[in-house]
C-alpha cells in the first residue's frame, strides 16, 4: 500500500516537472503570468492525499501539485493557464492555480485573490462556519462516509506571515478553537527578498505567540515524511477540532513567476544548492530502495511526459471565452424583485429607525437559524454602541450574537468563508470611518468572488455601517464614505432614511445572495435632530420587503408648477432627505424630493423620469462634494437628460475637508445647511 502511494506521488511529481518544462519551452504561448510548484511538490501532494470531498482547502498561487493531488488533470490546470473558455475554475478570468470549485468528488475550494496572505481570513471564516454548523447540528454540515467531520486547510507562503491580516485570522482561530490547518510552505523567498531581510522569525516561531495554536515543522523535500506528518495533522484536527500550523521547509526550484525570473536575482551557486533538495529525485531513490525497478520508474516518467504534451496541445486548441460573457456573474440573481407586504399596517405604532433595524434582525434570526450577527460590542453586555443589537444575544445566545476583537478585516473577510458553507452572516463595522482596515478584504476577496469564481461563490453577507455626522461626533466617528465604497464593483449599497425603509431594505439585503453594505445614519437612529421626526414610521408587517434599486418619491410637486415650468426635483438620500424637506417648505408645491434608498443598484429610471418632468435638478449629499458620488450622479443625469434640462444640474455637499471637526459650530459650518439648500433651490428655480 505504501509503495502504491509513493508511486502515485512520483507520477504526479513527474507531471508537475514536465508541466513546468513545457510552459518554459512555450513561453510565447504561455503568455499569462503563472507560477509553478517546482520544489514544493512533496508537501502539496501529501496534503492533498489526506483530504476528503467534504473538506475545504484554499490553495495559493504556487499550489498546482496540490491540485494534481486532489485529482485535477494537467489539462484542467492548463485551461486556466491559458485562460480558456472551459477553464473549470474561473472560465478564463483568473490566474493559473487560482481555483474555485464545488466538485462533488473533491474538497471545496472558495475563490481567493492573488493578494499575499489575504486568503487566510476567508478560509478561517470557513472553519468558523463549520464550527457553528456543528454547534447547531445543522443539516448543512457535510460529513464523510464514515461520519468524519470536515477540516479546513489554508495554504500560504512563508512571506505572507508578516501580513497583519494573517495575525487577525490566527487570533480568531485560537480564540474560538477552529478546525483549521495553516500550511506554510517556507522556501525563504518573498520574490527577491530573503527571509533574513524581511522577517524577525519564521512561521513556526511566530505561531508560538498564539497560545492554543499547535505547530509542527516538516522536511518538505521528503514526501514520505510529509505524508506521515500530514496524516497525523489531519487526524489531529478532525478529532480535536482545534487549529494547527504546519511549517514545511521546501526549496524553490522555479521562477517566482514566469515574469519575475529566477536568474534576475538568484545566483547559479544558490540555485544549484537548491536543486540538490528536489523532492522528485529524493522520492525516486526511495522507490528504488524499496525495490521498485528502474524500468517501472522510466515508464512513469515517459508516460507523464506524453500526457503533459497531449494535454498541452489540447489546451492550446481549446476555445477562447465568448467575449459576450465578460459581464456575466458580477452578481448572483436576487429573489427579491418587487415590494411585498404591508408598509403601514392599520394600528401600527411608529417606531424609531434603530428599533426597526432591531426588529428586522430579530425576525430574520427567528426565521433563519443559519443567520449570525457579530462585530465589535454587539454582544450581550452592550448590544451595539447605538443599542442597535440590544437584547439579541439574550434571545438567540452568545453563539449567534457575539463580540469580536477590533478586527475590521476579519469581521468583513470572514463572511466570505461563512457564506461558502451556508451561513448567512450579518456583521457590523462600528463606525464608517473604521471600515478602511476592512477594505482589503472587501475589495480583494468579497467583491470579486462571484465574478472570478464564474458564479460559484457569491458572498451572501449583510454588512452594517453606522455613518454620518451629528452633534459633535468629531473626526473618525462622523465621516461619510459612500463614494469610496461605490468605487468597488461587485457590492451593493443601501442607505435607508426612515424606519419603514430600514426594515424593508434590511430584509432584502439579507435575502440578497450578494454582499450588501447598509449605511445607517446615526443622526436618524432616534430622530433627535430637528426636522427628522418623519424618520419614525409605523412598523411594517413581518413580510414587508423592498427590492434593492427602487427609489422613493417622498414629496411630490404640484401639477400647476410642473406644467408652468416652476418646479424642480431634488435627488438625495440619508440626512439629505430631511434637509431637503425642510428647505423646500419655503417653496410650497414646487419641489419634488426623491430618496434614492439604494445607491447601487441605482434607480436611474425614476431619477431620469423626474428630471425630464421638471427640467431642473439638484443633487444633495452629506459627503464632501468634490469628486463625489453626487457629482458623478449629476453627470449621469446631464448625460441622459440633456435635452430636457433647463439649467445645469446643481450639487450641494459638505466642504472639502479631510475630516469632520469636533466642535459643533465647525461641524455645522462644514455640512450643508437648510439655508444653503434653500438658497440653492431659489437660484435653480430662478435660472
Amino acid at each position: 500500500m505504501l509503495n502504491d502511494i509513493l508511486l502515485k506521488a512520483y507520477k504526479l511529481m513527474c507531471l508537475a516537472r514536465h508541466m513546468a518544462i513545457t510552459y518554459e519551452e512555450n513561453r510565447q504561448i504561455c503568455k499569462y503570468v503563472h507560477s509553478t510548484s517546482r520544489g514544493h511538490e512533496a508537501i502539496q501532494l501529501a496534503t492533498a492525499f489526506h483530504l476528503l470531498p467534504h473538506d475545504y482547502v484554499s490553495p495559493y498561487y504556487r499550489d498546482e501539485s496540490l491540485l494534481l493531488g486532489l485529482g485535477y488533470s494537467p489539462y484542467d490546470l492548463m485551461l486556466q493557464l491559458l485562460a480558456k473558455k472551459d477553464d473549470p475554475f474561473t472560465g478564463g478570468r483568473a490566474y493559473y492555480s487560482h481555483p474555485s470549485s464545488k466538485a462533488a468528488d473533491k474538497p471545496r475550494i472558495i475563490q481567493q485573490s492573488s493578494a499575499t496572505g489575504m486568503q487566510v481570513i476567508p478560509t478561517t471564516g470557513i472553519a468558523q462556519g463549520i464550527q457553528y454548523l456543528e454547534r447547531i447540528s445543522s443539516s448543512l454540515l457535510q460529513k464523510g462516509e464514515q461520519g468524519e467531520l470536515p477540516v479546513v486547510v489554508c495554504s500560504l507562503g512563508d512571506a505572507s506571515i508578516t501580513e497583519g491580516e494573517v495575525s487577525e485570522a490566527f487570533q480568531f482561530a485560537v480564540l474560538k478553537k477552529l478546525p483549521i490547518i495553516y500550511l506554510v510552505q517556507d522556501n525563504r523567498w518573498g520574490i527577491s527578498v530573503t527571509a533574513e531581510e524581511a522577517r524577525a522569525m519564521d512561521a513556526y516561531s511566530y505561531a508560538g505567540g498564539f497560545p492554543g495554536l499547535s505547530r509542527i515543522r516538516i522536511n518538505g523535500q521528503d514526501f514520505s515524511e510529509c505524508y506521515q506528518r500530514m496524516q497525523e495533522t489531519v487526524d489531529f484536527v478532525r478529532q480535536t477540532r482545534s487549529p494547527i500550523l504546519v511549517q514545511a521547509d521546501v526549496p524553490l526550484l522555479g521562477h517566482h513567476t514566469s515574469g519575475v525570473r529566477k536568474e534576475f536575482y538568484r545566483t547559479e551557486e544558490e540555485l544549484a544548492k537548491q536543486a540538490e533538495r528536489d523532492p522528485g529525485p529524493i522520492l525516486r531513490q526511495q522507490l528504488l530502495d524499496a525495490g521498485i525497478d528502474e524500468d517501472t520508474l522510466m515508464t512513469i516518467e515517459d508516460t507523464a511526459s506524453a500526457e503533459v504534451l497531449n494535454d498541452f496541445n489540447r489546451a492550446v486548441a481549446a476555445p477562447e471565452p465568448d467575449v459576450s460573457s465578460v459581464a456575466d456573474h458580477v452578481f448572483a440573481p436576487t429573489p427579491v424583485t418587487e415590494e411585498k407586504g404591508t408598509r403601514e399596517p392599520a394600528g401600527a405604532e411608529k417606531l424609531l429607525m434603530v428599533d426597526a433595524a432591531l426588529f428586522a434582525l430579530k425576525e430574520i434570526m427567528e426565521d433563519h437559524p443559519e443567520a449570525v450577527l457579530y462585530g465589535q460590542d454587539v454582544g450581550r453586555r452592550l448590544g451595539g454602541v447605538f443599542r442597535e443589537a440590544a437584547t439579541l444575544a439574550d434571545k438567540f445566545g452568545d453563539h449567534r450574537v457575539f463580540n469580536t476583537a477590533i478586527q475590521e478585516a476579519y469581521i468583513i473577510g470572514s463572511t466570505a468563508g461563512m457564506s461558502a458553507v451556508g451561513i448567512k452572516p450579518i456583521v457590523e463595522v462600528q463606525f464608517a470611518d473604521y471600515i478602511y482596515p476592512g477594505l482589503n478584504q472587501l475589495v480583494s476577496e468579497i467583491s470579486k468572488s462571484c465574478y472570478l469564481s464564474n458564479g460559484k461563490f457569491p458572498v451572501q453577507t449583510l454588512i452594517r455601517v453606522p455613518i454620518g455626522a451629528y452633534g459633535g461626533g468629531g473626526p473618525y466617528h462622523s465621516g461619510s464614505v459612500e463614494t469610496t465604497l461605490l468605487s468597488i464593483k461587485g457590492i451593493k449599497l443601501v442607505y435607508p432614511s426612515n424606519a419603514a425603509d430600514m426594515k424593508g431594505l434590511m430584509k432584502a439585503a439579507f435575502y440578497d445572495p450578494n454582499p450588501v453594505l447598509m449605511l445607517e445614519h446615526k443622526g436618524l437612529y432616534w430622530s433627535k435632530l430637528p426636522g427628522t421626526e418623519r424618520a419614525k414610521r409605523p412598523e411594517p408587517s413581518r413580510d414587508y420587503i423592498i427590492p434593492l434599486g427602487k427609489a422613493d418619491v417622498v414629496q411630490s410637486a404640484a401639477a400647476e408648477h410642473i406644467n408652468g415650468g416652476s418646479s424642480c426635483c431634488i435627488v438625495t438620500y440619508g440626512m439629505g432627505v430631511y434637509w431637503s424637506l425642510q428647505a423646500s417648505a419655503s417653496f410650497v408645491g414646487q419641489v419634488e424630493v426623491i430618496d434614492l434608498r439604494t445607491l447601487y443598484p441605482l434607480d436611474e429610471e425614476l431619477v431620469f423620469n423626474a428630471v425630464k418632468k421638471h427640467g431642473k435638478c439638484m443633487v444633495i449629499t452629506e459627503e464632501q462634494q468634490t469628486n463625489s458620488f453626487a457629482q458623478a450622479l449629476a453627470y449621469r443625469i446631464s448625460r441622459n437628460c440633456f435635452q430636457w434640462l433647463d439649467a445645469p444640474v446643481e450639487v450641494i455637499g459638505s466642504l472639502d475637508l479631510p475630516a469632520v471637526p469636533m466642535n459643533i459650530l465647525l461641524e455645522k459650518a462644514m455640512l450643508p445647511t437648510i439655508q444653503s439648500i434653500t438658497s440653492g433651490i431659489r437660484d435653480l428655480l430662478n435660472n
